[in-house]
């Protein structure tokens, strides 16, 4: 057990845009030492460690890291293919694990993940980001108040190009869009309802001669639950997606509805963040049918920026490991939200609903 006083030396693999975060957050948490960079693409690590003004050692494999560094954790920010990898080898090594979600392309291979770590006696924690925004704290726990059964509408479309788009080309190799990026969504639907996943149907198509034929780099699945409520979720990555859908989260049930919206008063940054409001609706009427009150918009200003999001969880993974919390929730929660984004996967594949056990 590391004691509070002493300071948790961090390996951080992968140093994308998700490493790259998380590494400068390393740099201002008291309590974290950042001890070294580790990329396949040594030059990566190379500029993000100018970028950090730090005299770290950099590496181009996970093996040299460990054994030179022998770090007391790791942070793994690489394509998800390789996550499980890692993270053993990290646990296996002595370190603690954050990784990026989705935890592993099977659930299989999850599972096994979760239980090595189980063995080893060491802390796995799988990145959720949303469980540390107050902006998604406040719209589920508005969204919960709407009745049942709920609809639950969510999206997130990204027009991408130039380097964005070469990475998320390689990205696709190891998971589909559906995969990488609902289980964030298929989490805030699950987290709201409280009920049981029942069935999932979802289609794909793939708009670009750079993917193999049976990559698709746009899907939308259909979510049925327990208690009657219902999810969409819809993503696109590429050069060809409109970005006049490119993000939607909306929740309506029999007491109205909630809605995260585009501030009408958008502030001067470009931050999602900082531009976002919840928009509530309350369908009361009076005697001739109208709306007896105006929407309510609930200010988002003091929204974490994004850096700022992922310093919060990097902050609590450091609580994590200070103060032994069981992550069991959280491991529970990767297997949950895997299992029905690959039955949607499946579904584009299979063409049939897919039966959730």
């Amino acid at each position: 057990m590391i004691n509070d006083m002493q300071n948790i030396k961090v390996l951080v693999v992968g140093c994308g845009h998700m490493g790259s975060a998380y590494a400068h957050a390393y740099k201002k948490i008291d309590g974290f030492e950042l001890i070294g960079l580790v990329s396949k693409d040594l030059k990566k690590a190379v500029r993000l460690k100018k970028d950090l003004h730090l005299p770290l050692p950099t590496f181009n494999n996970i093996e040299e890291g460990l054994s030179k560094l022998q770090p007391d954790a790791v942070s793994i920010n690489t394509y998800p293919d390789t996550h499980c990898k890692f993270a053993i080898m990290a646990m296996k090594s002595g370190a603690d694990v954050f990784t990026e979600k989705p935890l592993a392309p099977t659930l299989e291979e999850a599972q096994n993940t979760i239980k090595e770590a189980q063995k080893l006696g060491k802390k796995l924690y799988i990145g959720y980001i949303l469980h540390h925004s107050p902006a998604y704290k406040r719209f589920i726990q508005l969204g919960q108040k709407l009745g049942r059964p709920l609809v639950m509408r969510m999206c997130l479309n990204q027009q991408l190009s130039g380097k964005t788009w070469n990475t998320c080309k390689n990205f696709m190799k190891s998971v589909s869009p559906i995969v990488d990026c609902g289980v964030h969504y298929v989490d805030v639907m699950c987290t709201i309802t409280q009920a049981k996943p029942l069935r999932v149907h979802a289609i794909g198509a793939n708009l670009t001669k750079e993917l193999p034929k049976s990559t698709f780099n746009y899907g939308q699945m259909q979510i049925e639950f327990g208690d009657g409520s219902v999810g969409w979720y819809e993503v696109g990555w590429g050069p060809m997606i409109s970005r006049s859908a490119s993000s939607i989260k909306d929740i309506f049930g029999p007491k109205g509805s909630i809605s995260m919206v585009k501030s009408r008063h958008p502030s001067d940054t470009a931050d999602f963040w900082n531009n976002k409001v919840l928009l509530s609706h309350s369908p009361e009427t009076n005697q001739k049918g109208e709306f007896i009150t105006e929407d309510e918009e609930i200010d988002l200003a003091n929204e974490p920026d994004w850096n700022q999001l992922c310093e919060l969880q990097q902050r609590y993974f450091l609580k994590v490991i200070k103060e032994d919390i069981d992550l069991t929730d959280n491991h529970q929660c990767a297997l949950n939200t895997l299992k029905i984004v690959l039955a949607a996967d499946k579904s584009i594949q299979t063409k049939e609903v897919i039966t959730l056990n």
